[in-house]
């Protein structure tokens, strides 16, 4: 596949009373951005030299910016989107703040509209604060239904990646209890066809989507459980009825493990700690959540504003710098899976 352009990419402050900015800090420093991207951060400039001033390190040079156009993308300075909205506000480290809270999510709805626009390609958060986002009224639990919602996507696909492994989940923020019930036919069916359209447009030709079992030794024809032979099996095998490549149901205390060299494109789990506790063995330290399914891809680290270490000077980047480096591998997929298409 040949390479056309690296993606834009915009870096979300997040909410300023955790470690996002120095996170950003750290990442707007990093050689490795700049090799796969062109990036710039949306946020507020005293977020930015509170972070430095915590971190012991002198402020980086500041481009600021309304449009991505106005970015020079050089490594040691920080093109900076400024929103204003609480321009005014005194932001205090670790509490949570109805200004910190707004502060984070102009930024989000800024990128949003970058992305519809066709403006940028991708975006990486830092993360926003669930209790001062309800403080501040905004009508969102999270990053995902935000971007959900504010695109007018018809679904939004959470994808953890961690090396070689592209986990999805069935369900996520339920109780296991009621992830059991959640892994039927229709829906395992529904996120094989959406997890095979957004692996296409990525450029995955086929794309191979391996299956967890949700029992142990998949149900062992019955004896541990029916669900592989009443939901998973047929879902999957309407899933191939349609050609999608999907394989299973494969033993999940087997198949993250033989999918270590990528043998599937990717694995749709049956439930959330199915798969992170796969990933997070693998690699606490550089798993990232991805989200398909938007106009553009999207990425975030995988750790909270962490309030308790805020403005200590301690927080470690590493984590924005995967995501927004994996953000970079999947937003130039798509590129280069596009400028293909349309030269075919």
């Amino acid at each position: 596949m040949t390479t056309t352009r690296k993606p834009v990419m915009a870096i979300t402050l997040g909410d300023p009373a955790g470690i996002g900015p120095e996170t950003v800090i750290q990442a707007i420093a990093s050689p490795v951005i700049y090799d796969v991207c062109n990036p710039f951060v949306i946020g507020h400039l005293d977020s930015l030299e509170a972070a430095a001033k915590a971190m012991g390190v002198p402020m980086p040079k500041v481009n600021i910016i309304s449009e991505p156009e106005e970015a020079v993308f050089e490594l040691g300075t920080i093109d900076l989107m400024p929103t204003h909205v609480c321009d005014d506000a005194v932001i205090e480290y670790g509490k949570i703040q109805k200004e910190a809270a707004l502060r984070a999510y102009s930024y989000l709805e800024r990128s949003i509209e970058l992305g519809m626009a066709g403006k940028i390609d991708a975006v990486s958060t830092t993360p926003i604060n669930k209790a001062a986002l309800a403080a501040a009224e905004v009508p969102y639990i999270g990053h995902t239904e935000i971007y959900q919602a504010l695109t007018g996507s018809p679904y939004a696909l959470t994808m953890f990646n961690v090396h070689k492994l592209r986990v999805f989940f069935v369900s996520r923020h339920v109780s296991l209890r009621e992830a059991c019930d959640l892994a039927n036919r229709e829906r395992i069916l529904e996120y094989l066809k959406n997890i095979h359209t957004e692996f296409t447009k990525l450029g995955f030709a086929n794309p191979s989507i391996g299956v967890a079992a949700l029992n142990p030794h998949v149900g062992e024809n019955g004896m541990f459980g029916t669900e592989e032979i009443e939901h998973i099996r047929p879902a999957v095998e309407d899933a191939q009825a349609l050609g999608i490549n999907a394989i299973g149901p494969e033993s999940a205390d087997a198949i993250f493990a033989f999918n270590l060299d990528g043998h599937h494109d990717c694995i749709l789990s049956m439930y959330h700690d199915q798969g992170h506790i796969a990933c997070k063995t693998l690699d606490f330290q550089n798993a990232v959540t991805l989200t398909l399914g938007l106009p553009f891809i999207r990425a975030s680290v995988d750790h909270g504003t962490a309030f308790d270490i805020a403005g200590k000077g301690i927080a470690q980047g590493a984590s924005l710098i995967e995501s927004t480096r994996v953000a970079a591998e999947f937003a130039q997929r798509k590129i280069d899976h596009e400028a293909s298409a349309a030269q075919a």
